[in-house]
């Protein structure tokens, strides 16, 4: 399994008691949809290796107790600290203005008029605000990811359609003093 074809699921964070247990931190917003996990792709030296879950249990915080079929301690030993990743054909399909973040890479920005802002090269989702970095005719543009914006997400034709504030292009596409010099 190559890691573009997965996604980020959480990170193994330490041992869990004596028989082998490692408990993993989950980073979802939807934990019940890991309910049953069957395994998991492990990170190991850049690789994603496959562990087969035998028996499972929830922890605190989005954390599951895992123990992994034909475990050894040196397996569980090296799984500590790594991510863990699912294939991405294990997520459900968003329909309407939902979307996964590595599904509309690539992606134009159409405010309501349908003028380009640009295409989604990269999302920012390491701050609380999280934002798509776009690309438009060699300029930067960044825009906030606010849900109420979000007019329309258009699969077919791959755009999405929002509603921006006055004035939010022209702060990315307006000259500075520093361009004419």
């Amino acid at each position: 399994m190559k890691k573009e074809d997965c996604y980020f699921l959480g990170k193994i964070t330490r041992k869990h008691g004596l028989k082998g247990n490692v408990i993993i931190k989950l980073d979802t917003d939807q934990p019940e949809l890991y309910h049953k996990l069957e395994g998991i792709f492990v990170e190991v030296n850049g690789l994603l290796v496959p562990f087969f879950v035998e028996k499972q249990q929830w922890g605190n915080d989005n954390s599951k107790i895992i123990t992994f079929k034909n475990s050894s301690e040196q397996l569980v030993e090296q799984s500590i600290g790594k991510n863990v990743f699912l294939p991405l054909s294990t997520l459900p399909k968003l329909s309407g203005n939902q979307f996964y973040y590595h599904e509309v890479i690539g992606y134009e920005i159409r405010e309501e008029d349908g003028k380009s802002c640009g295409n989604i090269v990269e999302i920012n989702d390491q701050t609380a605000q999280h934002y798509f970095i776009l690309k438009l005719a060699d300029k930067e543009i960044i825009i906030p990811i606010i849900k109420g914006w979000i007019l329309e997400v258009n699969r077919e034709e791959k755009f999405i359609k929002m509603q921006l504030p006055e004035g939010l292009m022209d702060v990315f596409l307006t000259p500075s003093k520093n361009d004419e010099q």
